[in-house]
């Protein structure tokens, strides 16, 4: 689907449903100058709340860019959600399934240019310190297909909003922080996709860059918050 397809829908999403968030919290981010200003992106988040999608949105469009989740399939079950996701181009991912047609899907908005944002652990991390767990092979496996090289992308600081279980806190002016990164070219071995061990032992090269970085953040962020 090209981005002018879900057109209409971005602009409800960036002009009605992103600005009250922001208003809501204090997004910080840096190393925005990484996301690539044109051209194919993908960038790997690590995932500590329900809130990421929000945070991690408006920093790839505070970059200049449009960006394309790929979000789990039970979000697009979800009455009204679901059509604001699919009316926005946004792609579904089927857990579990083995699926390769997410993958067909991003790596074709890579071929038009888009940025694609992909969270490797599949789900908000169980984590009680809230680091990054162990990555799944398709953020990896997406470069490796495409030769497109890895963002990087870690945020702290929304753990204490919404999470799957536990009280949250919607205490006005939370300062989430992000910082992008470095990023990753593994072109190099683009041969090695169909190796399991290799595709695992890159992800979890990501998997520790990202750990690194939130570890970063963690250890700067306001007391007062933590």
């Amino acid at each position: 689907m090209a981005t002018g397809g879900w057109e209409p829908w971005y602009q409800f999403c960036t002009k009605v449903v992103v600005p009250p968030v922001r208003l809501w919290f204090k997004f910080r981010v840096e190393g925005s100058e990484r996301i690539p200003a044109r051209g194919p992106a993908i960038i790997a988040c690590n995932h500590l709340s329900y809130l990421d999608p929000f945070s991690d949105g408006c920093a790839v469009i505070d970059a200049g860019r449009r960006p394309r989740f790929l979000a789990k399939q039970e979000l697009f079950d979800m009455f009204l959600v679901g059509s604001a996701l699919r009316g926005a181009g946004q792609i579904p991912v089927t857990r579990g399934s083995g699926d390769a047609t997410p993958l067909l899907e991003a790596k074709e908005a890579l071929e038009r240019g888009e940025a694609v944002v992909i969270y490797p652990e599949g789900t908000v991390t169980r984590r009680e310190d809230h680091l990054p767990m162990e990555g799944k092979g398709g953020a990896v496996r997406l470069s490796l297909m495409s030769g497109v090289p890895i963002t990087p992308m870690a945020s702290w600081g929304s753990q204490g909003v919404w999470q799957k279980s536990g009280k949250g806190s919607l205490r006005y002016g939370r300062p989430v922080w992000t910082v992008v990164g470095e990023p990753l070219d593994f072109s190099s071995r683009a041969g090695e996709i169909d190796d399991r061990a290799a595709v695992k032992g890159m992800t979890a090269q990501l998997m520790a860059r990202l750990t690194d970085m939130v570890l970063d953040l963690r250890e700067r962020y306001p007391r007062s918050w933590s």
